[in-house]
């Protein structure tokens, strides 16, 4: 099967299928799982009108969506006429869904992906929007995901360190994106801590609770970024503060440490300062070096350099910065900002309008474009 080819077809047929009466987002699906099926057949079968063969077959798989939706609508209907069960017998199968999800044989990247879309409910061009990318990619990589697990078998569930991390990209994703999905990240991290007793599960709940609790102050009224140091600490959940700490405590009494309790630890030592300028940055420095000898993760060590900057310094929090490449997403803002503490505001301007060019989202760049035009005005006066 000419998998090239059908690839190439697959716009067209889509518009076939739209005009036969499919929306957009259940034909795109319909044409995703035709092409599993092609590619999933031997190599020498090839048909001799390879659109026709592809519109047959995802009209054939979009009319087994519609007709399986048509059932659940009805077994739901029949549920909702039912007497309301006892709360005790009430069952969420949404945490094992990520279980499958997170299977063994994708990578996390596709996981989240495939989490999103299947578990989560969103369309393909939402979740596209959420990872800056176009929404051709996303529904390759999803497709990717979908032709990966359709030949195995799932009684290998993914393990709950690869649902720790599900969790996390998508609770991160609900944070800063425009699809909130942070409530739903906790609520089923919540399940997951108490049906496993892992360690990590509460250190990643611990975090989750202490990064939702800054969350009121983290836009101003015109939906402009808040920087940490200049939030309204009165604006943070004092009760999701108390819990992730209580939560972060018990998880470190186990002496298990793990990547999420340390980032847990330092989320805690910024909400116990009344001020910015009463963060603890020495001991916050102490656990990024925690961090990073259990991840050896470039992105911990770009924020370690903040942290040395605000401990010992800028110009230690820029030595900091050497190894590390300026590829890296946000190295640009670290060290703009490093640069004009160490008064070199020439050199931050530019690289804060670097980084604006290079932001994960709308109100990041916003906020970098600012604070480059805002040096550049004081150059010029």
């Amino acid at each position: 099967m000419n998998e090239s080819l059908l690839r190439e077809l697959v716009p067209a047929v889509i518009g076939v299928l739209v005009r036969r009466g499919a929306d957009f987002a259940a034909a795109e699906d319909a044409v995703q799982d035709a092409l599993v099926e092609a590619v999933r057949g031997r190599p020498d079968d090839s048909p001799k009108d390879p659109k026709g063969w592809l519109v047959t077959v995802a009209w054939r798989k979009f009319l087994d969506a519609v007709r399986a939706d048509t059932s659940r609508r009805r077994r739901e209907e029949l549920v909702e006429a039912e007497p309301m069960p006892d709360p005790g017998e009430a069952v969420d199968d949404t945490l094992q869904l990520y279980f499958l999800c997170a299977h063994p044989s994708l990578t996390p990247a596709s996981a989240v992906a495939l989490t999103l879309r299947a578990v989560g409910g969103l369309t393909t061009r939402q979740i596209a929007q959420a990872y800056l990318v176009p929404e051709a990619t996303m529904a390759q990589r999803i497709s990717r995901a979908k032709r990966t697990v359709s030949g195995v078998r799932f009684d290998q569930p993914g393990d709950v360190a690869t649902v720790l991390r599900v969790l996390y990209l998508v609770f991160n994703e609900g944070y800063s994106g425009d699809v909130d999905l942070a409530a739903e990240a906790i609520r089923l991290t919540r399940q997951l801590a108490a049906r496993t007793n892992h360690e990590e599960a509460a250190g990643l709940l611990a975090l989750m609770l202490l990064h939702h609790a800054r969350r009121p102050a983290r836009t101003g009224p015109d939906s402009r970024l808040v920087p940490l140091a200049e939030q309204d600490r009165s604006l943070w959940n004092a009760q999701l503060i108390t819990e992730g700490v209580d939560m972060l405590q018990t998880a470190l009494a186990r002496d298990r440490l793990g990547e999420f309790q340390a980032q847990a630890a330092i989320a805690a030592l910024h909400a116990d300062a009344r001020t910015a300028e009463e963060t603890d940055w020495v001991q916050i420095v102490e656990w990024y070096d925690e961090l990073v000898r259990l991840t050896d993760s470039p992105v911990a060590r770009l924020n370690r350099a903040v942290a040395v900057g605000e401990a010992d310094g800028p110009r230690a929090g820029l030595a900091a910065l050497v190894g590390l490449g300026p590829s890296l997403p946000r190295h640009a803002a670290v060290a703009a900002y490093l640069h004009e503490r160490d008064g070199d505001p020439v050199t931050a301007a530019r690289l804060y309008a670097q980084a604006a060019r290079s932001a994960p989202n709308i109100p990041e760049r916003d906020h970098l474009t600012r604070q480059a035009a805002r040096l550049n005005a004081q150059l010029r006066s």
